[in-house]
């Protein structure tokens, strides 16, 4: 559990920078140059996502069950995921009704991703991981929208043609890890 604590404190903690301290960021970047500080942020990224792969691979062996969700919960699991994927699609489809309205999709997206996989798991390490990118994602997108009002920051116009793109895409996404990559990569198939 310790390896899994120290990745998402390192991954987060990166992730964070500019939650808790945007003018310590902006006084590195300066200071470094935007190419070392994108270094910097990537590396430690990656090192902290790699503890936390390991870290709960290994908590995954010697589960801690504190409690045993219903089966509903699994079917309201499948649905947000399905949600958080249209919401990590609309990230990056410009032009999008998502993106236009809720301005910090990918963000939603992680907090929609990690609310599932917490209302379906009952074991200790799900609550750790999941908890923490939860709690994460609340901050940062409390913390994006203050910085969007600061700079009164405008996001574009959507359209209809765009929107569903993006939800068709997000569905395609959403079938194909649900029904084969989780298995996969994960080693749990959602579906059987």
């Amino acid at each position: 559990m310790l390896y899994l604590i120290l990745g998402l404190a390192i991954f987060l903690g990166v992730h964070s920078v500019r939650i808790f301290a945007e003018d310590w960021r902006i006084r590195r970047l300066s200071q470094m140059g935007e190419g070392a500080y994108k270094g910097v942020y990537s590396i430690l990224s990656v090192v902290g996502f790699a503890l936390i792969i390991w870290g709960f691979g290994m908590a995954r062996e010697t589960p801690q069950l504190l409690w045993t969700p219903p089966l509903g919960l699994r079917h309201a699991a499948s649905l947000l995921t399905l949600i958080a994927f249209v919401l990590l699609v609309a990230a990056y489809v410009p032009g999008n009704a998502f993106k236009a309205r809720l301005h910090h999709p990918m963000v939603l997206a992680v907090k929609t991703w990690a609310l599932a996989h917490l209302v379906a798991n009952g074991n200790l390490a799900h609550l750790i991981l999941f908890g923490a990118f939860l709690a994460w994602g609340v901050l940062d997108y409390v913390s994006a929208r203050r910085r969007d009002r600061a700079l009164g920051t405008a996001y574009g116009s959507s359209s209809a043609g765009r929107t569903g793109i993006t939800a068709a895409l997000g569905l395609a996404a959403w079938a194909g890890f649900a029904f084969w990559g989780h298995g996969l990569l994960i080693g749990i198939r959602p579906f059987g």
